[in-house]
């Protein structure tokens, strides 16, 4: 838990069910995306699993980091313990399943990845207070079928079992699944507690490879990430920054009414060098949702950008063309979600934006 930075609320809370043993067998990480979530739930994970797991002399919960399951932990292969992601779809015992489009976590990996092996005995005879902990990733990801099965497992829970969904968009899950649960909420960090991370981690290392970032990429990567360690980490090794150097001059020249034609073609060509660079990258992977993935980035770097300009306008009354502009990123997310052609998506996103402001142009005269 000491890795988990500005959690001290969401920490507590399951601190003290911990203490008291009485841990629900169905919990709720709910929040911004990279502040924390996952990395708390497999250290949770870890304190439930372990029978070694006590009050240490300064008053806090840990396990013996020698024991037999914190071993199996940092390997990454305890028995008793189940991630779900999207990407597991790729050990699926069903070719279908195995061969299907990624985006999203489907009722067959639910029942061979969490249902199924929740039935069964645990694999190591401990006196840890779960016996299994099962923790689903981007738990809003689930589709229909696979949350109705969840509700089922969770109206009728197998004794000492612990399921965690980890989601950033709580409301895209039953209302039924939610009352269920324990819902614990992790909040963006402080600008404090992100400095704190960047002293930690990121600027020390990042991977195997040394980081050193300049004060005009550290500063703007740490607005963007808007209190997301997560965020920012990812965007730095995604190249973001590289992306608002190359674009900043062309929304420059777009609010002043100016149409820069190659616009729409660098953006689509940057998500679809991201998208190629994080399936290289990462096993498993699905093009499709890393394509969505590179354009979620693209769009919250025009949002953020456009609401900053908003808060500048709002003074001077000259907010029209930005809420426009800023309803026409949004526009662009169902088309994303719909698969329609990235270069026309970007393309017409870049004629709306333009549009806006070469209106309120002419309106100045």
């Amino acid at each position: 838990m000491s890795a988990v930075i500005g959690q001290d609320r969401a920490i507590s809370v399951l601190m003290e069910s911990l203490r008291a043993r009485r841990i629900h067998h169905a919990w709720i990480f709910h929040g911004p995306p990279g502040v924390g979530k996952f990395t708390t739930a497999m250290a949770y994970a870890a304190l439930l699993l372990d029978p070694t797991t006590q009050t240490t002399f300064s008053g806090e919960l840990a396990p013996d980091p020698d024991s037999q399951v914190q071993r199996l932990l940092s390997a990454g292969n305890h028995p008793d313990l189940f991630v779900v992601t999207k990407e597991i779809a790729a050990f699926h015992d069903d070719k279908k399943v195995r061969d299907a489009k990624r985006t999203g976590i489907s009722v067959d990996v639910i029942r061979q990845f969490v249902l199924e092996p929740a039935l069964l005995a645990p694999t190591m005879r401990n006196e840890g207070v779960a016996s299994k902990v099962f923790i689903i990733d981007e738990a809003e990801l689930m589709k229909a079928q696979s949350q109705n099965a969840v509700l089922k497992f969770l109206e009728e829970p197998p004794e000492r079992v612990v399921i965690v969904l980890i989601t950033s968009s709580e409301e895209r899950m039953l209302p039924t699944i939610r009352s269920r649960c324990q819902r614990v909420f992790f909040s963006p960090l402080s600008p404090r507690g992100m400095e704190t991370w960047l002293e930690r981690g990121l600027e020390r290392r990042l991977g195997q490879e040394e980081v050193s970032l300049s004060d005009e990429e550290r500063a703007w990567l740490l607005k963007f990430a808007d209190g997301s360690p997560g965020v920012l980490e990812l965007a730095q090794q995604g190249g973001i920054f590289e992306w608002w150097e190359r674009l900043r001059p062309m929304l420059h020249s777009m609010e002043r009414g100016g149409y820069t034609v190659e616009m729409g073609p660098a953006m689509a060509e940057m998500i679809e060098g991201w998208a190629k660079g994080w399936v290289e990258e990462h096993d498993n992977a699905s093009k499709e949702a890393a394509n969505k993935a590179g354009a979620d980035w693209m769009l919250r770097l025009l949002a953020g950008y456009w609401r900053e300009r908003l808060r500048v306008a709002a003074p001077l009354g000259k907010t029209g063309p930005y809420l426009a502009a800023i309803d026409a990123v949004r526009a662009a997310e169902p088309e994303i979600d719909a698969n329609v052609n990235m270069l026309f998506v970007m393309e017409k996103l870049s004629s709306e934006m333009v549009g806006v402001f070469a209106e309120a142009a002419a309106a100045r005269g």
